[in-house]
């Protein structure tokens, strides 16, 4: 459900800005399970984002349907 009214090209441009930053996102999983991940705005796609942790070496990507939905929420 949509919960603000932002425009999808903007949220684009916000993680776009992001990339190459430490970023700390608060991610939905469903069934009241919400997940803490900090990591480094990689690569930027015209449908998907990819976050990286170096710490873990682990790759997560997230559609910007998903920021725009709040499944993903940037702290």
């Amino acid at each position: 459900m949509r919960k603000v009214n932002i425009d999808l090209n903007e949220i684009k441009e916000k993680v776009k800005n992001l990339k190459g930053q430490n970023v700390e996102m608060s991610i939905n999983r469903g069934r009241k399970k919400i997940e803490v991940m900090k990591g480094i705005v990689k690569d930027i796609y015209p449908s998907v984002f990819t976050i990286t942790n170096p710490e873990q070496t682990s790759l997560q990507t997230f559609s910007y349907f998903d920021v725009l939905c709040g499944k993903v929420m940037f702290n």
